[in-house]
C-alpha cells in the first residue's frame, strides 16, 4: 500500500514537473500545465501508463484543498474585507446572483437535473484569484486604479465562496427547507464570528510571545498545526475541513507574521496544490469533451459575456466611472480554483454528474487563455464605447458616479457610527451566545450532579451571569465618541431620537440575555423580574474602573486586528510626543544594502533613527555609524509616522524574498528616572556617550513637567526622566 502510494505520487510529480516547465517556457499559467499533467496520468490517455490506484491521489488532493484554502485565507484577511468598500460588495452580489441564475437556466437548457444546475451556477460564478493576479502582474497593471477594485471583488468573492460551499452542502443532503437553510447560514455566521473573535484576540499575542523562537522551521510547524487544528474544529462543528483551513488563514493574515507564514507555507501549498490540480486534470475525458463541445462553448460564452456585463453593471451601480467599470468587467471573465473546489465538493457528496467535471475544466481552460486578451481589450473598448455612447446617457453615468463618491460629512459620520454600533452588537452578541451555550451544555450538568435543586439552579445562573457580565456591560457602552454624538445631534437640529433608540436597543438586548439565563432555571416571569431590576442596579453602580478594563480589552482586540498595518506605520507605538517605532525586514532591493549607516545617511535624509538591528538570532541595539544593513536584517526604526511611512517601502523593497527569523523584540522604547547615585549625574550628553558605551539612543529628557531640548552640552540632573531606545536591562543600569 505504501509503495503504491509513493509510486503514484512520484509518477504524477514527474509529469507535473515536465509539463509545468513546458508551460513556463511558452508563458502560460502553470495551473493549466498541472491539469494537462493530470490528463496524461489518467486512464483516458492510453499512450502513457495510468496510476496504479487513483484513490491515492484523492487522498493527496484532499490535503491539497486544505492547504490551498489556508493559503487563500492568508491572502484574504477580515481587515481587507472591512476595507473593500461598497463597490466590491455590490459588484460581487450582482455578479454572483446573476451568474447563479444564468448557470441554473443553462443547466436546465442542457438537460441537467436541478442539483447539477445549482452546482453549475455556483461553479461559473467564481472568478479565479490566481489567474487574475498573474495576468495583471504580467501586464504590469497591478497598481492601476481598477486593479484595487478587482482585488476587492475577489476578496468578497472568497467569502461568498465559503458561504456557497455550506449552502450547496445543505442542498446536496436534502436540507432545502427555508428553516434548515437559514439555520445553516446562521450557524456558519455564528462560528465564523466566534472563531474570528477568539483567534484575533489570542493568536497575535501568543505568536508575539514566542516570536524569538519562530524560525522558518518552527513557524511552518506552528502554522500547519493551527491550520489543521482549525480544520478539525470545523468538522466537529459540522462544517468542512476546507472551511476551517480558510478561516485560520484569514485570521493569521492580519498578524505581523502573515508574510513569513505565506513564505514558509508556500512550498507546501505548491506541492499539494499541484497534486490537487493534477487530480482535476485526471477527471478530463476527451470523449466527453468531444461529445459535449457545444455545451462547453455555450457555457464559456455565458461566463465571458455574463461576468463581463454583470461586473460592469455592478461597478456602475456602486458609483464607479465607466472606464473603471469596463476595465473591471473585462478582468473578471474566467473561472478557476474555487470552481474546481465546488466541483470536487459535488463529486464527494455524490450529487454531481461525472460529465460536468470535465466540462467545467474545459470552460476554465478556455476562459483562462482569454483573460489576458480581454484585459488588453478593456481600454480600446472603453474608448469605442465613450465615442458612441449618447451624450445624455454618459452625462447621467458621470453625475451618478460623482454623487456616489461625494458623501457629506454628517452622512459619513452616521455611516461610521452605525457600522461600529452594528459590529459591537454582533461581536458581543456572538460571545454572549457562546458563553450561554457552553455553560448550559457543560457546566450546568456538572453543577446539577453535585448540587441538585434550587441552590444548584441558582449557582448555575450566577456562574453564567458572572462569565457574561464583562460583555453585557461593554454592550451597554456607546459605540460612538462623545464629540461624534454632539456633532450628530447638532447637525440634526437637536434631534437625538436615533441615538436614544440605539441606546435603548442595546439595553434591551442585555436585558434579554439576563432574562434568558434566569428564565432557563426559574421560569420566564422570574427571569423578567430579576433580570430587569438586577440589570438596572448593575448599570447604575458599574464603576469607571470596569469600563477602563473593558476599553483595554477592546483596544487589545483592535490592535491585534490591525497589527499588520500598525507594524508598517508604527502607529501602535505612541510613547514620546509624536515619535513611533516600527520594524521592517531589509529587502534585496533596499538602496542602503552594504553601506555603513554614516555613509548611507538614511537617518538625516529621512528624519529617522535606526534603533536596532536583528541579524539571525543576534540583536544589535542602537547600532553605531559603522554598522551595515544586509538583506534579511530586521531593523527597528524610530521617527514620526510620516517619516516612517516614507522610508519603510525603501527598506522593505524586495523583502518578500527575505524571511530570516528576527523581530527586534528585545529593543524598544524605555524610560528611567535618574537617582542621585546615577553615573550620569553631572555629565553632558556628549560625555555620557550612551550610544557608544551602552547602545542606548536618547530620545527625550523630561525635567519636571517639560521636555527639554537635546544638545551635546546638556547635563543630566537627578530626577530627570530619560526616554531611550534600547534594551530595558541596559537602561536600568544607568538609573
Amino acid at each position: 500500500m505504501i509503495e503504491s502510494l509513493i509510486l503514484d505520487l512520484a509518477y504524477i510529480l514527474v509529469l507535473g514537473a515536465i509539463v509545468s516547465l513546458l508551460f513556463k517556457w511558452i508563458k502560460q499559467p502553470v495551473v493549466l500545465g498541472y491539469i494537462v499533467a493530470g490528463f496524461l496520468a489518467s486512464p483516458n490517455f492510453e499512450p502513457l501508463p495510468s496510476l496504479a490506484h487513483a484513490d491515492n491521489i484523492d487522498f493527496w488532493a484532499e490535503i491539497g484543498i486544505v492547504v490551498l484554502l489556508f493559503s487563500l485565507g492568508l491572502e484574504f484577511s477580515f481587515k481587507k474585507l472591512l476595507s473593500c468598500g461598497s463597490s466590491a460588495v455590490v459588484t460581487c452580489l450582482v455578479s454572483i446572483i446573476g451568474m447563479m441564475c444564468a448557470g441554473f437556466c443553462i443547466g436546465h437548457l442542457l438537460g441537467f437535473s436541478n442539483i447539477n444546475s445549482i452546482f453549475l451556477g455556483g461553479m461559473i460564478s467564481m472568478s479565479s484569484t490566481t489567474i487574475i493576479i498573474k495576468a495583471l502582474t504580467d501586464l504590469g497593471m497591478r497598481h492601476k486604479r481598477f486593479a484595487s477594485q478587482v482585488f476587492g471583488v475577489l476578496i468578497v468573492e472568497d467569502l461568498f465562496a465559503v458561504l456557497m460551499m455550506v449552502i450547496l452542502s445543505s442542498v446536496a443532503v436534502g436540507k432545502v427547507e427555508g428553516g434548515e437553510m437559514l439555520f445553516s447560514i446562521a450557524k456558519l455566521g455564528f462560528f465564523l464570528i466566534l472563531w474570528f473573535l477568539v483567534g484575533t484576540y489570542l493568536l497575535p499575542s501568543l505568536l508575539n510571545a514566542v516570536r524569538r523562537y519562530l524560525n522558518d522551521e518552527t513557524l511552518l510547524v506552528v502554522s500547519m498545526a493551527l491550520c489543521l487544528g482549525m480544520a478539525v474544529c470545523a468538522v466537529e462543528c459540522g462544517f468542512s475541513l476546507a472551511l476551517g483551513a480558510f478561516v485560520m488563514g484569514s485570521i493569521l493574515a492580519g498578524t505581523n507574521f502573515a508574510e513569513r507564514i505565506e513564505h514558509v507555507v508556500s512550498p507546501v501549498k505548491n506541492l499539494f496544490g499541484t497534486v490537487f490540480f493534477i487530480s482535476v486534470g485526471m477527471m478530463v475525458n476527451p470523449q466527453v469533451i468531444i461529445e459535449y463541445w457545444q455545451p462547453i462553448l455555450l457555457i464559456s460564452a455565458v461566463v465571458i459575456v455574463g461576468k463581463n456585463l454583470l461586473g460592469i453593471t455592478g461597478m456602475l451601480l456602486s458609483g464607479q466611472t465607466l472606464e473603471v467599470a469596463i476595465q473591471c468587467g473585462f478582468t473578471l471573465t474566467q473561472i478557476g480554483e474555487f470552481s474546481f473546489i465546488i466541483a470536487t465538493l459535488g463529486m464527494s457528496l455524490g450529487v454531481l454528474d461525472s460529465t460536468i467535471y470535465p466540462i467545467v475544466v474545459a470552460v476554465s481552460v478556455i476562459t483562462t487563455f482569454m483573460t489576458p486578451i480581454f484585459i488588453k481589450m478593456s481600454d480600446p473598448v472603453y474608448r469605442t464605447v465613450e465615442r458612441h455612447l449618447p451624450k445624455r446617457f454618459r452625462y447621467l453615468v458621470d453625475r451618478y458616479s460623482e454623487s456616489a463618491s461625494n458623501t457629506s460629512e454628517v452622512r459619513s459620520l452616521w455611516i461610521s457610527v452605525l457600522q461600529r454600533y452594528v459590529w459591537r452588537i454582533v461581536l458581543y452578541g456572538v460571545v454572549l451566545v457562546a458563553i450561554a451555550l457552553i455553560f448550559r451544555q457543560y457546566v450546568h450538568p456538572v453543577v446539577g450532579v453535585f448540587m441538585p435543586g434550587f441552590w444548584g439552579r441558582l449557582l448555575c445562573s450566577l456562574l453564567t451571569l458572572a462569565a457574561m457580565s464583562p460583555f453585557l456591560l461593554a454592550l451597554t457602552f456607546p459605540a460612538s465618541k462623545k464629540w461624534e454624538r454632539e456633532r450628530l445631534v447638532s447637525a440634526n437640529a437637536r434631534f437625538d431620537v436615533p441615538l436614544v433608540c440605539m441606546s435603548v436597543f442595546r439595553l434591551l438586548i442585555c436585558v434579554g440575555f439576563i432574562v434568558y439565563v434566569i428564565g432557563v432555571h426559574f421560569g420566564l416571569g422570574a427571569g423578567v423580574l430579576f433580570g430587569v431590576s438586577g440589570f438596572i442596579l448593575w448599570a447604575i453602580y458599574a464603576s469607571r474602573n470596569v469600563r477602563h478594563r473593558l476599553n483595554r480589552i477592546e483596544s487589545k482586540f483592535l490592535n491585534n486586528l490591525n497589527e499588520r498595518e500598525l507594524r508598517r506605520t508604527g502607529a501602535n507605538n505612541n510613547l514620546v510626543s509624536n515619535m513611533h517605532m516600527a520594524f521592517g525586514t531589509v529587502g534585496y532591493d533596499c538602496p542602503f544594502i552594504g553601506d555603513r549607516l554614516c555613509i548611507s545617511n538614511v537617518g538625516s535624509k529621512y528624519g529617522i533613527n535606526i534603533s536596532s538591528i536583528m541579524r539571525g538570532g543576534r540583536v544589535i541595539p542602537v547600532p553605531g555609524p559603522d554598522e551595515r544593513l544586509f538583506p534579511g536584517d530586521v531593523v527597528g526604526i524610530i521617527g514620526t509616522e510620516e517619516n516612517i511611512i516614507k522610508v519603510m517601502p525603501l527598506v522593505e523593497a524586495g523583502a518578500e524574498e527575505c524571511h530570516d527569523c528576527g523581530n527586534g523584540e528585545d529593543v524598544g522604547f524605555v524610560h528611567t528616572q535618574l537617582t542621585e547615585s546615577s553615573p550620569l549625574i553631572g555629565k553632558t550628553l556628549a560625555q555620557a556617550n550612551l550610544r557608544g558605551r551602552n547602545h542606548l539612543l536618547v530620545v527625550a529628557i523630561k525635567r519636571g513637567r517639560d521636555f527639554i531640548d537635546l544638545t551635546p552640552s546638556l547635563r543630566f540632573e537627578a530626577g530627570d526622566v530619560v526616554w531611550m531606545v534600547g534594551q530595558p536591562s541596559t537602561a536600568d543600569s544607568i538609573a
